[in-house]
C-alpha cells in the first residue's frame, strides 16, 4: 500500500470518529456504556464506507508446492517378449507406480511406445515396430517448461524412425534407461539388410543386395541361398572370421512372369546359434509388363519441376522426362500423361495435339503463365487478366470422391503463388483443394479434376509445390505422404479405365511389419460418395483355404479394414456391397518377417551413451534396487515452492460489506429496543 492511500485511511478514520462522536456522544444528555457502543457502531459503519470509497489495494501472496514430473516410457514391442523380459518389465513398472516414496516426490506419467507413443499404463508387448525417437519428438513439447526426469524401459533396439541418440540432443531432460537384457554375446549369423526394388519388369532381371554379418570369434563356413517355393534360385558359399565379420552380396534374379514373386533369403545357421529368426528374410517383387511414362513440358526452370519428378518417380512404375514446348509433338505418343507447366504461346502446338488425341494431361499455372494464351487454348476455362499476383493457401475438400485423398496437413503448407483474378469454368469440375486468401475461405478451385469423354484433366492454379513437399517432410519426417498424394493424382490421370461405383485400394504385398490395410470407396448411381454403404471383405488364405469375413469401417470419405492380424501367406479377397450387387476382387501377399525377432541382445552401449549425454544414469533390469533412492536424493528433482502474488482491491473483500451490514443492523435493533426510533 502506498503512502497516499495510508494518509487517506487515517483521514477517513478521523472523519468517521468525529462524526460518530458528534452524533452520539456530544449530543447525548446522559453518557454511559450504551452510548459508547452506539458511537463505536456508527464509527465502524462510516469508516468502512469511507474505506470502500478509497478502495486501497493489498498484495495477497499464496504458496504452492510443485512436484517434478517423472516420465515412465515402456517399450511395448514384441522384442521385449522375445528377449524374455516382459515379466521383469511388468514387475518394475508396478513397483514404480505403487512406490509411496516416488508418488510423494513426483507426479508420475506413464507412456508406452512401439509403433507410436501412447499415454497409458496398459502394456501388451504386441507392437511390431519400435520407434524410440517418438519419445523425444513428442514429449519435448509436452514437458518443455517443466522438470521431468525420464525413465526409458527398453532393449534399445529401434526398427524405424530417426536415430534416437541424435534426436535426444534436443530433449532437455535427464534420461535414465532401464536396459532390458544383458551384455552376454553369442555366436550369431544374420541377414543384416536386404535391398531390392519393389517392382521389376517382365523378361528383365532385377538386382538384389544382401548384407550378411557374423558375431563370434571362430572361423566359420556357411551357405547363403535364395529359394522360391521348393526351388533354389541362388546359392553361394560364405566364410566369416572375427576380423572378416561381414559380407555384401550382389546378384540378379529373373522376372519371368507377371505378378508378385515371393522369395526367402536364408543363411544356413550354426549349430550353436541361439537366435535363428534373423537367419531368414522373406522378400517379394511385383513384376509388371508396362511402365507409366510422364512428360513434363516447361519453358522455364523452376524448383517445382524437380519436386514433381521426385514425387512421381518415388513409384518405380513411373518415369519422368523433361521436354521443351518446341519439341517434336509426335513424341507425345510415347507418354501416358503430359504435365504442362506454366504454359505460354509456345505451347500452342502441344495443345493442338492434346485436343486432337484426347490425351490426359495436367496444367500447372503460376506467376509466369500466359493467361491470355491459356484462355484461348482452353474452351471451358476463363480467367480475369491482371498483372498482380496472389498467395493462396490450400483447404482440402472433404467431399471430393473421384479417388481417395489422403488427409495431408494442408493448413500447415506454405501458400502457392499465382496470378490474381477469378476463374470461371463452363464445364463441371471436381475440386480437390479450395483457395484460402489470408483468413478468408473461398469456393474457388486451387486444384481440380474433370473428365470430358475419355479424357482426364487436372488443373493446379499455383506455383511453389516444392515447398509443400519440403513441409510434408518436416511434418512427418518423410516424403511418403506427399509423394503418395501426387502418386494417386498421377495414377488417376494416367488411366483411361471407366469409373466404377466401387473402387478398392490395396498393396500387392505387405512386408509383414507394416499395417495391412485395405481401403474402398462406394458411390451412388450419380457417382456421389455414399456413406451409408454396408461393405464387407471376404479374405481367403490360398494355402489353408480358410476364409473369414470382416466389415469395413467408415473413415472420412472412404471405407477401411485392418487385416494386420492375418498370418503371413498368400490371400485372395472379394469386397462386396450389401444389396447392391457390386464386387471387386484381388490378391495380396503378407511376407513372413518379424523385425522385432531379429535382435539377440539389448543395445547396451547406445542406451548407456544416452544416459551419459543427458546427465542421467543407466540401470540393468536386474539391478534397479538403488533407482528409487537415486531419483529421490537427486537435488535436481527437488520439490519447488512457488509463490503467487496477487493485488486485491478492498472492494473485492466481501467481509467488509458484511461488517457494514452487521454494524448497521445491530445499531438499528438496539435503538429500536431502547425506544430511540
Amino acid at each position: 500500500m502506498d503512502i497516499e492511500n495510508l494518509l487517506y485511511i487515517i483521514i477517513a478514520g478521523i472523519i468517521a470518529l468525529l462524526l460518530a462522536l458528534f452524533q452520539y456522544w456530544f449530543s447525548a444528555k446522559q453518557k454511559g456504556k450504551q452510548w459508547m457502543l452506539y458511537t463505536f457502531l456508527r464509527f465502524v459503519s462510516i469508516f468502512s464506507l469511507l474505506l470502500l470509497l478509497i478502495n486501497p489495494k493489498f498484495e495477497q501472496v499464496s504458496y504452492v508446492n510443485e512436484k517434478p514430473n517423472l516420465i515412465v516410457a515402456v517399450d511395448n514391442s514384441e522384442s521385449v517378449t522375445y528377449l524374455k523380459q516382459n515379466e521383469n518389465t511388468e514387475t518394475l513398472v508396478h513397483n514404480i507406480l505403487n512406490s509411496t516414496r516416488l508418488n510423494e516426490r513426483f507426479n508420475i506419467d506413464t507412456y508406452v511406445f512401439g509403433n507410436d507413443l501412447k499415454a497409458t499404463d496398459s502394456i501388451t508387448f504386441t507392437d511390431k515396430q519400435t520407434n524410440v525417437s517418438s519419445i523425444f519428438n513428442e514429449l519435448s513439447q509436452i514437458y518443455k517448461t517443466t522438470n521431468a526426469p525420464t525413465l526409458i524401459i527398453s532393449d534399445g533396439n529401434q526398427t524405424y524412425g530417426s536415430d534416437y541418440e541424435f534426436v535426444s540432443d534436443r530433449y532437455d531432460q535427464p534420461i535414465f534407461p532401464i536396459i532390458l537384457g544383458d551384455t552376454i554375446t553369442y555366436a550369431d549369423l544374420r541377414i543384416q539388410r536386404l535391398n531390392v526394388n519393389r517392382y521389376a519388369y517382365l523378361k528383365n532381371r532385377f538386382p538384389v543386395e544382401v548384407i550378411l554379418t557374423y558375431n563370434g570369434n571362430d572361423d566359420i563356413n556357411s551357405r547363403f541361398v535364395v529359394t522360391s517355393g521348393n526351388s533354389t534360385i541362388y546359392s553361394k558359399p560364405i566364410s566369416f572370421s572375427k576380423e572378416h565379420s561381414s559380407q555384401i552380396l550382389n546378384f540378379d534374379l529373373p522376372a519371368n512372369r507377371v505378378g508378385v514373386l515371393s522369395y526367402t533369403a536364408r543363411i544356413i545357421p550354426l549349430d550353436i546359434e541361439k537366435n535363428r529368426a534373423n537367419n531368414d528374410k522373406a522378400f517379394a517383387v511385383e513384376v509388371i509388363d508396362q511402365k507409366t511414362n510422364v512428360a513434363i513440358i516447361s519453358d522455364i526452370l523452376h524448383p517445382d519441376l524437380g519436386a514433381l519428378k521426385k514425387s512421381i518417380e518415388s513409384n518405380e512404375q513411373r518415369s519422368v522426362t523433361f521436354l521443351k514446348p518446341t519439341m517434336n509433338v509426335n513424341l507425345l505418343d510415347d507418354y501416358q500423361l503430359v504435365i504442362l507447366y506454366q504454359p505460354n504461346a509456345k505451347f500452342r502446338s502441344i495443345f493442338d495435339v492434346i485436343d486432337s488425341s484426347n490425351k490426359n494431361h495436367c496444367i500447372i499455372t503460376g506467376s509466369q503463365t500466359d493467361w491470355r494464351f491459356l484462355n484461348s487454348a482452353i474452351d471451358y476455362l476463363n480467367k480475369d487478366l491482371t498483372n498482380q499476383t496472389e498467395n493462396y493457401q490450400a483447404i482440402l475438400n472433404t467431399g471430393y470422391n473421384t479417388f481417395i485423398i489422403d488427409a495431408l496437413k494442408f493448413n500447415s503448407f506454405p501458400p502457392l503463388t499465382s496470378s490474381f483474378g477469378d476463374i470461371e469454368f463452363s464445364s463441371p469440375v471436381e475440386t480437390i483443394l479450395f483457395k484460402k486468401i489470408g483468413n478468408v475461405d473461398t469456393e474457388q478451385a486451387l486444384l481440380a479434376t474433370l473428365e470430358t469423354g475419355d479424357q482426364r484433366q487436372a488443373l493446379l492454379f499455383g506455383e511453389g509445390i516444392w515447398k509443400w513437399r519440403a513441409q510434408s517432410y518436416l511434418n512427418n519426417r518423410s516424403f511418403n505422404e506427399f509423394d503418395n498424394f501426387i502418386g494417386k493424382l498421377v495414377q488417376y490421370l494416367a488411366s483411361n479405365k471407366r469409373r466404377n461405383r466401387l473402387s478398392v485400394d490395396y498393396e500387392s504385398f505387405y512386408d509383414g511389419s507394416s499395417p495391412v490395410k485395405v481401403s474402398a470407396q462406394f458411390f451412388d448411381k450419380n457417382y456421389q460418395f455414399d456413406n451409408r454403404g454396408n461393405l464387407n471383405i471376404v479374405v481367403r488364405d490360398k494355402a489353408s483355404n480358410e476364409s473369414r469375413t470382416l466389415p469395413f469401417i467408415l473413415n472420412n470419405t472412404n471405407y477401411e479394414v485392418d487385416l494386420s492380424s492375418l498370418p503371413a501367406s498368400e490371400y485372395a479377397f472379394t469386397v462386396s456391397v450389401a444389396n447392391e450387387g457390386l464386387k471387386q476382387s484381388g490378391n495380396f501377399t503378407i511376407l513372413n518377417f518379424n523385425v522385432e525377432q531379429q535382435f539377440l541382445n539389448a543395445d547396451v552401449t547406445k542406451l548407456q551413451r544416452l544416459a551419459t549425454n543427458s546427465n542421467g544414469r543407466s540401470y540393468f533390469i536386474g539391478n534397479t534396487d538403488s533407482l528409487v533412492s537415486q531419483l529421490i536424493n537427486d537435488k535436481r528433482f527437488a520439490i519447488i515452492q512457488k509463490s503467487t502474488k496477487k493485488v486485491v482491491p478492498l472492494i473485492d473483500w466481501k467481509y467488509l460489506l458484511a461488517l457494514i451490514a452487521l454494524s448497521l443492523a445491530i445499531e438499528w435493533f438496539m435503538r429500536k429496543y431502547n425506544g430511540l426510533i
